[in-house]
């Protein structure tokens, strides 16, 4: 993204097993409280328990039309969208007189498991066509943009575990560009047997709580969930008088081209995607307050982070969030930026769940305790499969 000022943030939603709203997930991250469990809507034939982090409720949103057969990806979707609109001030027909945008990150909720399907169809059955139909129906940004009657770009960006944070990098360059007004942007993703199976077959999986950081860490724990922000121009959130919440920066991006799954292991593309993200946000490493690391509890995305974080802000307190809500996958780009411009606003990030000891190999240390933070600027980053590290710099707002 070139630099062309800050885009503004009016509208920001979440849910995930930390909580169902943003305020109650924030307060979640203060506590600490964690409680994965094993798997609820399907069942593994593991001898093995790898505990998630499942949204617990069943949720849904008030846009949804009567009769929809869509995906939990687009629920969760859905969900945050009503909330990140209620928190503008945005009605849905207030939209109509905008060029609004949609701009949703997924991995799980582009995937074609229909596994029950497939097991009918190779015992030679002819099944119904409703998982078929609900996945060509529960395209995320399609299904977002048909419920609000939005006419401008439409785009669900795949790549992994960046998705969320792509999409919001990519959203913010339509408002920096001129192309539209508003923009629903963020990611989601839902709980699915094969890529719980396909983590535990990586051996990346851990059978306790994960504990990113730490010195006994033994991998990640999935979770759910989705995170929505709302981003305007300036002329449009002034004519409506909408508070300012945050602001995107800068966004990079940058492929390790290295390994299917593993980062490069100096971290070149995160440092290049850092970079990037400062440049087009017009700062230095020393105005950076604080950073969300991706944080995933695995032995090679640690290491690789403690390194370009000795390295590029060896001073600069940072935190893992996902010892809260697990690792959401195409959302978890969108759900920690989120975090990371609460944080940022409310002047200090909480302990880091899970952490306890530190990894002598990495003499790197997440916030053990409430950590207070001062300045204008914060980094969410997010490393995903494909060597892809995407980076978000966010500004501080106003207090919600």
């Amino acid at each position: 993204m070139l630099h062309s000022g800050p885009v503004s943030v009016t509208g920001m939603g979440c849910v995930c097993a930390a909580g169902t709203n943003l305020q109650d997930t924030l307060r979640a991250l203060e506590t600490g409280q964690r409680n994965p469990l094993p798997p609820s809507r399907f069942k593994s034939e593991h001898s093995r328990i790898f505990p998630v982090f499942e949204v617990a409720e069943h949720i849904r949103s008030t846009h949804e039309k009567p009769g929809a057969d869509l995906s939990m990806t687009v629920h969760f979707a859905l969900y945050a969208m009503e909330e990140a609109l209620l928190q503008a001030g945005l009605a849905v027909s207030d939209l109509h007189s905008h060029r609004v945008g949609v701009c949703i990150g997924t991995s799980v909720g582009a995937s074609l498991n229909l596994l029950d399907f497939y097991r009918a169809i190779r015992a030679g059955q002819t099944p119904e066509l409703e998982p078929v139909h609900r996945y060509l129906d529960s395209n995320p940004a399609v299904a977002l943009a048909h419920a609000l009657g939005a006419s401008g770009p439409v785009q669900t960006v795949v790549n992994a575990c960046s998705s969320g944070a792509d999409a919001i990098g990519l959203a913010a360059s339509w408002i920096a560009q001129g192309i539209c007004d508003i923009v629903i942007a963020g990611g989601a993703d839902e709980m699915s047997e094969v890529t719980y199976n396909g983590f535990i077959r990586l051996m990346i999986a851990d059978q306790s709580p994960c504990r990113p950081f730490d010195t006994s860490r033994g991998g990640l724990n999935l979770g759910e969930g989705a995170g929505i922000v709302i981003l305007e121009t300036a002329a449009c959130r002034a004519q409506r008088n909408a508070p300012e919440l945050a602001t995107v920066l800068g966004f990079g991006t940058a492929a390790d081209a290295h390994h299917l799954t593993a980062p490069h292991p100096q971290g070149l593309g995160l440092k290049l995607a850092i970079s990037e993200a400062l440049n087009a946000a017009g700062l230095t490493s020393a105005d950076i307050s604080f950073i969300n690391a991706h944080g995933t509890g695995t032995a090679n995305n640690d290491t690789v982070e403690a390194i370009v974080l000795n390295e590029l802000f060896p001073q600069t307190p940072f935190i893992s969030t996902k010892g809260m809500t697990g690792h959401t996958l195409g959302a978890a780009g969108a759900i920690e930026a989120i975090f990371t411009m609460a944080h940022l606003t409310a002047g200090g990030i909480p302990a880091s769940a899970g952490f306890s000891e530190e990894d002598p190999l990495l003499n790197a240390s997440p916030a053990h305790a409430f950590t207070p933070v001062q300045g204008q600027a914060a980094i969410s980053q997010s490393l995903a499969f494909g060597g892809n590290n995407s980076v978000l710099v966010v500004g501080k707002g106003r207090a919600i």
